[in-house]
């Protein structure tokens, strides 16, 4: 059946997949379904130009519809990693490269202890958020200063100013 089709159609039924693959990436946006599409039409273009693709002939003995598959799923996989790698964003500096994170944000800064920290926890408000805090044991109303950050955001590392 699947021999048939392809038979009857020829190189069109992978422009028609092109086609459509790329009108569901307008359906369904997300740039996957875009490099697929671009494979199909590629594909269908090696099989309906033979003389600017002389190295791929539609009647060659060799570009049966399997190898059409295969060559369609090797330039999916092409197009689909080179896409990839084209919309990512680019790793470059930032002008605010704290912007969310919110606790080396406060690396520096000075407040006062609003609990005591005993046992090595406590608690400062810094703005309108209550932080909890790692240090030396110091009583209510000590001035510290932000050290460090733990993991995830979780606490801030104090000392007495």
């Amino acid at each position: 059946m699947i021999e048939s089709v392809i038979a009857e159609l020829g190189p069109w039924n992978w422009i028609v997949l092109g086609c459509v693959l790329l009108a569901l990436e307008i359906v369904a946006p997300g740039f996957f379904l875009l490099w697929i599409g671009l494979a199909a039409v590629v594909v269908g273009a090696f099989s309906l130009f033979p003389g600017v693709f002389s190295f791929l002939l539609w009647d060659a003995s060799w570009w049966v519809w399997e190898t059409q598959v295969l060559v369609f799923l090797v330039l999916s996989v092409l197009f689909a990693y080179a896409g990839s790698r084209l919309m990512r964003p680019k790793k470059g500096d930032s002008d605010q490269p704290l912007l969310n994170r919110r606790g080396e944000q406060l690396i520096g800064r000075t407040a006062t202890l609003t609990e005591p920290i005993a046992n090595g926890r406590g608690r400062i408000r810094i703005g309108d958020t209550l932080w909890r805090v790692t240090g030396p044991d110091l009583p209510a109303g000590t001035q510290v200063r932000v050290n460090a950050v733990t993991a995830a955001d979780l606490e801030l590392v104090v000392e007495k100013v």
